[in-house]
């Protein structure tokens, strides 16, 4: 179990649960609240959990979603944000930088399935 460095960790922190497998990457993470050294006796609450795919589906099954899944709900809430009052230039940025990264990531997929390998251990 490890706290990940990433992001502010002000309010919430991600804690990875498991060690790199498939891939070489973890497959279940914790999102929750950071501890509070002024209220020792309450557990932090837990707001989320993930669990990505572990392992090819085709050698396999689906059990768990893909970086796509999280890309896209954090796409959908920006652009809520950018229909409404908290529209601004760096939500505008940041939404683009995640549509980007949606494209190259689809375009991997593609690619993978152009070459008959997606869903299997084959790179």
């Amino acid at each position: 179990m490890r706290t990940l460095g990433i992001g502010s960790q002000r309010y919430t922190k991600v804690v990875c649960l498991d060690k790199p497998g498939a891939g070489n990457a973890c497959h279940r993470y914790q999102v929750g609240e950071v501890d509070k050294p002024s209220d020792k006796d309450t557990p932090p609450t837990t707001f989320a959990w993930v669990e990505f795919q572990n392992g090819p589906i085709k050698e396999g099954d689906v059990n768990g979603c893909h970086n796509e899944d999280l890309i896209a709900i954090v796409i959908d809430r920006l652009q809520g944000f950018q229909s409404g009052d908290y529209s601004c230039r760096e939500n505008a940025l940041a939404l683009t930088k995640l549509e980007e990264a949606m494209h190259w990531l689809n375009h991997r997929t593609a690619a993978r399935q152009a070459r008959g390998v997606e869903g299997t251990h084959t790179v």
